[in-house]
């Protein structure tokens, strides 16, 4: 067997890279959202309700705020939409729900902002898309009156290109310029180019018209794994902007929590990613608040945010016939993001809780004694009680009916007493 320091170097502990942007301030009232620099990488998310009906919307916004939301993107497509605007920024200002709002605008953003500018006020970022801001000179002409916007009532922008509605002309002067080439690229790797040129220039664009560099946010989103990894390696490269990242129409479940996990997670592991959304289609009856849940848990995976408790479960085996172990996990994360409303305030901290649940024997009370508190229930045929290690050090056995409730008072009881 091979001794420390015998020709082996310490192996290297992986943690994500950095890559140095410049920083836009997104804000409202009293509250500033960084995003870029050395701000933390952001969670953002959008709404689903028409915007029109104002109190459905600012409801939907203070659910995705409470989950964990830094910034909510709402629809402002219509001047019914911008009109209500400021009735859903009035809504969360009483419920004191201080999160920035994003208009997400098509078509006709650079009408409703200058028609409705209440809207432009209460907003405190506009997105834009290149690719349907007009077309020739309406383009640039519309594409300006959006930034004049931006700038007369200090908002920062996020000019966002989706390769679902790029710039046709843009895309068919390269197809062009491609098939002139000694040896053409393929038709995806023009795209691509495509889309980092339309979101770098209408950059360059914005800043030649006097909009700070500093309040630009770009993004060049696609729907697949590696067109994603692909796009945003080049685009971080050629810029220093902040990068807003996620995968568009990623998918309703599994498949779309996976899809944008793998994607994000390469890049963000690169350093590359300041703001991110997991744009799932929520099934049947699910709420809307699971892409902020998943973003949440994205981040944290990678150490990169601490948003709550993280809870240590094994998945169950032939040992843990039993579904207790199954049952009280779920109660215990339950309880711990019900509970980080109230906790954040009072104990500074307590994200960083660790709490292990484990099934049986076998790594039960090793994981228990990493955590800062954990359990080992008894697997099948094992002595039905269940040490309790707090600090790494066995305190308590708990037995009976009560086990899952027992637990958890002593889980609040350890948050009192440390934080």
């Amino acid at each position: 067997m091979k001794k420390l320091g015998d020709g082996i170097g310490a192996i290297q502990i992986a943690s994500p890279a950095v890559r140095s942007t410049r920083q836009a301030r997104i804000s409202w009232g009293g509250r500033i959202v960084t995003v870029g620099g050395d701000a933390p990488v952001r969670v953002q998310s959008m709404t689903n309700t028409d915007t029109v009906d104002a109190v459905a919307t600012a409801i939907q916004v203070k659910e995705l705020a409470q989950a964990g939301s830094e910034l909510v993107r709402i629809t402002v497509n219509t001047p019914e939409a911008a009109a209500a605007v400021p009735y859903v920024r009035e809504q969360l200002d009483r419920m004191g729900i201080d999160v920035p709002l994003v208009g997400d605008f098509h078509y006709n953003g650079h009408k409703l902002l200058t028609d409705y500018p209440e809207c432009a006020k209460s907003l405190s970022k506009y997105r834009i898309n290149p690719g349907n801001v007009g077309k020739g000179s309406k383009r640039d002409r519309q594409f300006g009156q959006m930034i004049d916007a931006a700038m007369r009532w200090d908002k920062a922008v996020r000019i966002g290109v989706n390769w679902g509605s790029l710039d046709q002309e843009l895309l068919a002067s390269l197809m062009d310029q491609n098939s002139r080439r000694a040896q053409p690229w393929e038709a995806r790797q023009v795209m691509y180019e495509a889309l980092i040129t339309s979101a770098t220039e209408s950059a360059q664009r914005a800043e030649e018209m006097g909009l700070s560099g500093d309040q630009i946010i770009l993004s060049c989103k696609v729907s697949g794994v590696q067109d994603l990894i692909s796009v945003y390696r080049v685009l971080a490269r050629r810029c220093d902007y902040a990068l807003h990242l996620g995968l568009t129409e990623a998918g309703m479940g599994t498949k779309g929590t996976v899809a944008s996990a793998v994607a994000m997670s390469v890049l963000l592991q690169e350093g590359i990613g300041d703001t991110i959304r997991v744009s799932l289609t929520p099934q049947p009856g699910e709420v809307r608040t699971q892409e902020v849940v998943v973003a949440s848990e994205l981040l944290q995976a990678l150490g990169l945010r601490v948003f709550v408790p993280s809870v240590t479960a094994c998945p169950g085996c032939g040992r843990t016939t039993s579904t207790t172990f199954q049952e009280l996990a779920k109660q215990i994360d339950d309880f711990l993001r019900a509970k980080m409303p109230v906790w954040k305030t009072k104990y500074p901290g307590v994200e960083g809780l660790k709490v292990a649940v484990m099934g049986c024997i076998v790594n039960g009370p090793g994981e228990s004694k990493h955590a800062d508190i954990g359990i080992s229930l008894p697997g099948t045929g094992e002595d039905p009680a269940a040490p309790v290690f707090i600090d790494g050090k066995k305190e308590i056995t708990l037995r009976g009916n009560n086990i899952a409730n027992d637990f958890q008072e002593l889980v609040e009881k350890y948050v009192k007493n440390r934080f």
